[in-house]
């Protein structure tokens, strides 16, 4: 292989690394290697090898930006290109500046957000992209961007070729075929860290699981919440919404039970009404439970003082109910009694032993703390510097609450400031931060089991001094942790025996006759021979769309069924397909929205003044969704029929939307040849806008009419003073329409 790009110098493929890469250079693969063992280095290889074969460009989409940035430096340090042609694509970068970069790069790294708005505008094209390497490949289910891209690239591009890299796909045969199917995959490369090639680079860490045994304090606020979940729960599970009453039931049964709650008083059956009360006790105190066992008292304490004052106030019936519980005010005594005693979660004392400990023996220690929570990431953070140790907080992007998230640029310096030593301990919170890397660390502790950080942490290769020292993991017995530490070991276990059985089924697949592949090629040729005449036939549709839908699928359907689609930030309505036709798309949950905050009659209101035929399109499941009695709704529908006579279309998905706006746009412009234009704008009409408009006010003249009578006459003025004769040289303008026109145009004005 002559290589070109990527400079061989610098690295050392270890023997997995080439094998997998033999193996997937010439057919699209999935490959799964636990993380921290080189996956971008495989993908760098194909990369090169591609670029060497056809030329083209190569195509990586990362899902965070933090990860984008280092996947573009990982390339521009081993691969032999002047920067420019390495480029780094995220929502930052506007639009034009998008398009300008990756015409003149050869390697391009991106969120999948900004390909997939790209492509939907038609601003690139992926003919000449000759890999696409999907990252984090296992989010390629459902509406993720990773779908469309991957749909878009197999049809558009020459050269198509696919590689997946993902450290876990799934546990579920369904959720790694719908990956595979997702991606056009045809195999598999699968290693674990017990795989022959890889073990010699994998140097597992020991782990020591530190058990804390909670107080007696703690077990007693614990029985008397866990007591009230289960009075709570058992109206519930008398009427058949969930299994049993058992204070384990995981959360997602009980917000399960009060959906069916919702759909069957949406369907009139009032009787399940009166069990919401008890649904929304039970959610409280679940989420009193969890935050007992993880944060500790305090961070209850806060929160029950929070429902104490919804229960004051009676804004909250669910508070209210809980705190005439004896139960309760006993366990509000118990935590006052605690903040006396100066107790909270004994893993906090744990914790600051730990931590004066590895201090003590290496002054100037690096020390990583993982925690599930930011409020409690926020509290060791001050109970380590009231004992004179350096910490600082790492958290993610978003803020939650009264808590702002760190920008990028406040990540990257905290993460800095750390390497080269200016405090001793970070505490991070959502490890999920992909790509945040822990490099020579002295200690490492888990405040919580969290299974996937764990995951990340315990293979670091023989490279370098990459291996942290000590890795101790909390564990607060007989409470959710345990169960958390032994559900992700057998998560773990059967991935790999899914996995196993999934690449068999491929490869059963693969060994079907020669004859079926060619019947399979000659159908896949027809089918692209029809798709080109459908697009043929439908080359003149054109759809403007809002800005703030192309989040939504209903835009990527109407792109696959050939339509042109124009994007603006459009005042009034979400899909323009004509000069009178505007259509306002709502999904059921935002139309219940719009009804309880007033929205709606406005919205419908402004549609109707700016377009002469609106159409309201909604979309999904309506009733039973939120807690809007049903009459409601239907008065809600009934008056925007009748009061602003606006046609309502329901439809049951955004295929079905799309195909509704699909068939609409056609109608318009190819039956009755209408113009696609955006009214009710608030910015000033251009000269010839003005025109066309004063020339479409005259009887039976389109927008398109308007068009070719100025061209003809070249002046509103002549337009006017022409003869009928004259009129009737107009394309589309016989005798009757001409007369009609003169008649509007001279008659003596008289008042109605």
């Amino acid at each position: 292989m002559n290589t070109m790009y990527l400079r061989k110098e610098l690295l050392q493929p270890r023997l997995y690394q080439e094998l997998i890469y033999a193996k997937c250079k010439e057919r699209n693969c999935l490959i799964v290697l636990p993380t921290g063992l080189g996956k971008t280095i495989i993908a760098m290889m194909i990369a090169d090898y591609r670029l060497n074969k056809y030329g083209g460009k190569v195509l990586m989409l990362a899902p965070t930006k933090p990860l984008v940035l280092q996947h573009a430096e990982t390339f521009r340090k081993f691969f032999n290109l002047p920067p420019e042609k390495i480029v780094a694509l995220t929502g930052e970068v506007s639009p034009s500046e998008r398009v300008k970069a990756w015409n003149r790069a050869k390697v391009i790294i991106a969120t999948p957000q900004t390909v997939e708005n790209d492509l939907l505008t038609g601003k690139i094209n992926l003919e000449d992209v000759v890999l696409v390497i999907f990252d984090e490949a296992h989010r390629a289910v459902g509406n993720y961007a990773y779908v469309y891209i991957a749909r878009e690239y197999l049809n558009q591009a020459k050269n198509p070729h696919v590689i997946g890299l993902t450290a876990s796909p799934g546990s579920s045969q369904e959720k790694i075929l719908e990956v595979l199917r997702n991606l056009g995959i045809e195999h598999i490369e699968y290693r674990s860290e017990n795989s022959p090639d890889v073990k010699p680079y994998v140097q597992g860490i020991k782990f020591e699981w530190i058990k804390v045994e909670l107080p007696g304090l703690y077990k007693e606020v614990r029985k008397l919440l866990r007591d009230m979940l289960r009075d709570s729960l058992k109206p519930l599970a008398e009427a058949g919404l969930i299994e049993s009453a058992s204070a384990d039931l995981p959360k997602k049964e009980i917000l399960r039970a009060g959906q069916i709650i919702n759909e069957e008083t949406a369907k009139g059956n009032h009787d399940l009404r009166k069990l919401l009360l008890f649904h929304a006790m039970a959610l409280k105190l679940h989420h009193a439970i969890e935050l007992l066992e993880t944060q500790g008292l305090s961070a209850l304490r806060v929160y029950l003082k929070k429902l104490y004052e919804e229960a004051k106030t009676g804004s909250t019936r669910a508070s209210k109910e809980l705190f005439l519980d004896r139960r309760m005010k006993k366990a509000l005594a118990l935590l006052i009694q605690a903040k006396e005693l100066g107790i909270d979660h004994p893993k906090m004392e744990v914790l600051k032993e730990l931590v004066k400990e590895q201090l003590s023996k290496k002054e100037n220690s690096k020390i990583i703390v993982f925690t599930n929570y930011r409020e409690t990431a926020r509290k060791v953070v001050e109970e380590l510097t009231k004992e004179g140790i350096k910490a600082k907080r790492f958290v993610g992007q978003a803020t939650k609450e009264n808590d702002r998230g760190m920008s990028q640029r406040e990540q990257k310096l905290i993460l800095d400031s750390f390497a080269r030593g200016e405090f001793n301990v970070l505490v991070a919170t959502s490890v999920g931060e992909e790509g945040l890397d822990v490099p020579e660390v002295d200690l490492v502790v888990f405040y919580e089991p969290v299974p996937s950080a764990i995951r990340s942490v315990q293979r670091r290769g023989r490279t370098g001094r990459q291996k942290p020292g000590r890795v101790v993991i909390l564990i607060a017995q007989g409470t959710r942790d345990e169960a958390y530490y032994w559900s992700s070991k057998h998560k773990e276990r059967q991935m790999r025996e899914t996995i196993r059985m999934v690449s068999q089924a491929i490869k059963r697949e693969k060994q079907l006759s020669l004859e079926s592949y060619v019947k399979k090629d000659t159908e896949k040729e027809m089918e692209r021979e029809e798709k080109e005449e459908r697009k043929g036939e439908r080359e003149g549709v054109k759809v403007v769309v809002d800005s703030r839908e192309l989040r939504s699928e209903v835009v990527k359907r109407l792109k696959t069924l050939g339509v042109k689609i124009e994007v603006k930030t459009l005042d009034v309505g979400d899909y323009i397909i004509s000069d009178e036709v505007a259509i306002e798309r709502k999904s059921a949950n935002d139309f219940i929205q719009s009804i309880i905050d007033g929205r709606l009659f406005d919205q419908v209101k402004r549609l109707k003044d700016s377009y002469p035929r609106p159409v309201v399109i909604v979309e999904g499941q309506l009733y039973g969704i939120r807690n809007v009695h049903p009459n409601a709704i239907r008065g809600a529908i009934a008056s925007i029929v009748i009061d602003f006579g606006v046609p309502i279309i329901f439809s049951s998905n955004p295929e079905e939307t799309a195909n509704y706006i699909f068939f609409m746009a056609r109608r318009e412009q190819e039956e009755r040849r209408r113009e696609v234009r955006v009214r009710g704008e608030k910015k000033a009409l251009t000269l010839a806008e003005r025109q066309r408009l004063i020339v479409e006010s005259l009887p039976h003249v389109s927008a398109t009419l308007a068009k070719r009578l100025l061209k003809h006459f070249g002046s509103v003025e002549r337009v006017f003073t022409a003869s009928v004769p004259e009129l009737m040289k107009v394309e589309g303008i016989g005798e009757k329409i001409a007369r009609e026109i003169r008649r509007v145009i001279t008659s003596p004005y008289t008042e109605d």
